[in-house]
């Protein structure tokens, strides 16, 4: 009996290429060792294992071949493997929030330039954001590895040389101060921050996101932290966790107000949420907005702030 594919992923930006769910069959034709980690499932519908890191990395692999024309993709063991399309998720509401400051237009092209903060070793935001609307980035982390493949990956695909540069932050405490000069200027910030607090979060956490996917495909329970999207140490925590993380961001963004058109980054935990509003206020914030978007199994959202007034705001030159 033939597989039944995917009704639409309403949950999902309309512009995500992945709404209509996943073409197998061509993902295989781009990738072919996916066909390794294809199955089908009770529902009789095609799927991979999602607690499965190697799995995620062949659909990863797949997906930037066939939506985003990156041939030659990879990460080193153990590092964030990111769902793909909850990170073109953001890209698209990002481009949204800029159309707002530009008469509803959204704005394309190298002029248009984003900071991503802490770009980890996996380069998908630059990527899906100069495929989808020719932005440029510059992309930041602490990670010197990861730096470095990112490098190689850009390299391997020549047409991510021009529009995507890499600078390495020296001093971990800092977030924008090293990295944004008197004379950079960027339209927008772009941030996943690092979610828990101790690695020991970090773990206990992923057991029990790996034993909520089994238990959807009745495997075993596991007691051992494997991550299906991977995760070195700084990408997965950091002293104070999420709140104390964006806390910093929302601090430093302050010392360069009239450099940024818009500011954002993930927030997980909904519970962050009214010390963010609070912190936000206490900088003077021209313009706050918090935007849901579906992440996998969770909802997140992007909180983006501005200190440009809307006269400024519309002065910008994209």
């Amino acid at each position: 009996m033939k597989a039944k594919t995917i009704t639409e992923k309403t949950n999902l930006h309309p512009r995500n290429l992945d709404r209509f769910g996943y073409d197998f069959e061509q993902l295989i034709k781009d990738n072919p060792e996916l066909k390794n980690f294809v199955a089908v499932n009770e529902h009789n519908i095609e799927t991979i294992d999602f607690s499965n890191p190697d799995a995620v990395k062949a659909l990863n692999k797949g997906l930037l071949i066939n939506h985003y024309d990156i041939q030659d993709w990879d990460i080193p063991k153990n590092y964030l493997c990111p769902p793909i399309p909850g990170r073109a998720d953001y890209i698209h509401y990002l481009a949204d929030l800029l159309a707002s400051s530009n008469n509803g237009i959204i704005p394309q092209g190298e002029t248009v330039q984003g900071l991503d903060i802490g770009i980890g070793a996996n380069c998908i935001y630059p990527i899906i954001g100069n495929a989808s609307y020719g932005w440029s980035f510059v992309g930041t982390d602490i990670d010197e590895n990861a730096i470095q493949n990112c490098k190689k990956i850009i390299e391997a695909n020549p047409k991510l040389i021009d529009p995507i540069s890499l600078q390495l932050q020296t001093e971990s405490r800092f977030i924008f101060k090293n990295i944004i000069t008197p004379e950079d200027k960027f339209t927008f910030t772009i941030c996943n921050p690092p979610f828990h607090a101790s690695q020991d979060e970090a773990t206990k956490s992923s057991v029990r996101k790996i034993n909520n996917l089994e238990s959807r495909s009745l495997a075993t329970k596991t007691t051992k932290p494997v991550l299906n999207f991977g995760g070195h140490n700084a990408e997965l925590w950091c002293e104070g966790g999420e709140l104390g993380f964006v806390t910093q961001m929302i601090y430093e963004s302050a010392k360069y107000p009239m450099q940024c058109l818009w500011f954002t980054t993930l927030v997980s935990k909904r519970d962050n949420l009214s010390s963010i509003y609070k912190t936000l206020n206490k900088v003077s914030a021209a313009e706050i907005k918090t935007i849901d978007m579906a992440q996998g199994q969770k909802t997140s959202r992007i909180v983006a702030w501005t200190f440009l007034s809307e006269a400024q705001q519309k002065a910008w030159k994209f």
